[in-house]
């Protein structure tokens, strides 16, 4: 875990909207079986139907042959297939030019659908050059228990925030080197320390420059929130950090939720839902941490105009209107470098988050191991999870 004065608030805000809404372009493609996995569809390759694809604003899904067509009316520059089950694909996300290209077909490839399966859940790799060792233990760990995934929970490299465009670029790009070093597949979201050059009074960056703030994340990495199906499960990965002149803080913004309540829209209600994001719906770690009222650890932001505790998503409530009369058992997060597990009566979802992969911590006399935690599915159940520490 650990933004221009007020006369900016109004061009900050206007710039964020505008970058993400604009006019309509209508583009279509279709959805298809591959089967001889070579990315073009074959004349004897049929289409699926009733897959969603998103541009991060609407949601559309696909007719009977596996075609569909959006008005696409976002700027981030993505198209996404929300993968169905029993499919995996390299190509689920594609970069988007609706000037001079207005088609994009999504191929997808048959894998043997299980009612069991395992994932891992890590988070706060915080990847350096002096962390290496640690995502070596880390992938030994992940070669061991064999999962069907991996998710990590932001976090993933040491610091965007505060340096400078060379810094962040060389750290974005040993990223993708090293999670291209995990054999199995790999699902992530943004935290905080992907947020590139908003703390400008270290990094020196202007507010112009074209991938500041969430935008160097779109470019290496691609969608900051997605989803995806698994052995009957809707997986949704959420960006809930937003920020404010030169502060973070925990949000899941209007666009987002937009997004969210369409996306949720095309699942059935029995379906189990399972959330992931690096800023946790709630934590009771941080409640042993120092206050800090100022510098860059300081516990209080101003999201436009309204005190905030910056290190909670402070509009959970939003997302928890859209997953009303859903089946959501699980909400996973990270931030905190420590395991945590809340429940609340009457209250059918768990809040859990992992610790960090970059290294243990502690809190006065109370040690925080390092360490990932593994979750078993079978028939749509989630077990308690497993905690494995990297130091063994």
């Amino acid at each position: 875990m650990r933004s221009v004065f007020i006369s900016f608030t109004f061009l900050i805000s206007f710039s964020f909207y505008s970058n993400a809404q604009t006019k309509p372009t209508v583009v279509s493609g279709y959805v298809f079986d591959d089967i001889n996995n070579n990315g073009v569809r074959d004349a004897n390759e049929k289409g699926i139907k009733n897959v969603s694809v998103c541009d991060q604003v609407n949601v559309v899904t696909t007719n009977e042959i596996g075609f569909y067509q959006i008005q696409y009316t976002s700027t981030y520059g993505f198209l996404f297939v929300s993968l169905p089950d029993g499919f995996s694909s390299k190509a689920w996300w594609q970069r988007v030019d609706s000037i001079n290209k207005r088609q994009f077909d999504f191929p997808l490839v048959k894998t043997a659908a299980s009612s069991s399966f395992t994932f891992i859940h890590a988070s706060d790799t915080h990847i350096s050059e002096t962390s290496l060792d640690r995502m070596q233990k880390f992938e030994k760990i992940v070669d061991s228990v064999k999962p069907d995934f991996v998710i990590i929970t932001g976090d993933l490299v040491r610091d965007a925030l505060r340096v400078s465009e060379a810094e962040a670029t060389r750290l974005y790009e040993l990223f993708s080197k090293e999670i291209k070093k995990i054999k199995f597949p790999v699902w992530y979201v943004p935290g905080n320390h992907e947020i590139f050059g908003i703390e400008r009074h270290l990094s020196l960056v202007s507010q112009l420059h074209p991938l500041y703030g969430r935008k160097m994340y779109r470019h290496y990495l691609g969608p900051d929130y997605y989803s995806f199906n698994y052995g009957g499960v809707h997986f949704i990965g959420l960006n809930s950090v937003e920020f404010e002149d030169l502060w973070y803080y925990g949000r899941i913004d209007s666009i987002q939720l937009a997004w969210l309540k369409k996306d949720v829209a095309t699942v059935p209600s029995n379906t189990p839902i399972i959330t992931f994001q690096h800023i946790p719906f709630f934590s009771g770690g941080f409640s042993m941490m120092p206050f800090e009222e100022d510098g860059l650890g300081r516990s209080l932001v101003r999201e436009w105009g309204t005190l905030q505790y910056r290190h909670i998503v402070s509009n959970a409530q939003d997302v928890f209107m859209i997953m009303n009369n859903h089946n959501y058992p699980l909400a996973l997060g990270g931030h905190y470098h420590f395991q945590q597990k809340f429940s609340f009566e009457g209250i059918a979802t768990r809040f859990e988050q992992t610790a960090a992969v970059v290294g243990p911590t502690n809190e006065g006399n109370i040690q925080m191991p390092s360490g990932v935690t593994v979750y078993h599915v079978t028939d749509r159940k989630i077990d308690e999870g497993n905690f494995i520490r990297l130091d063994q």
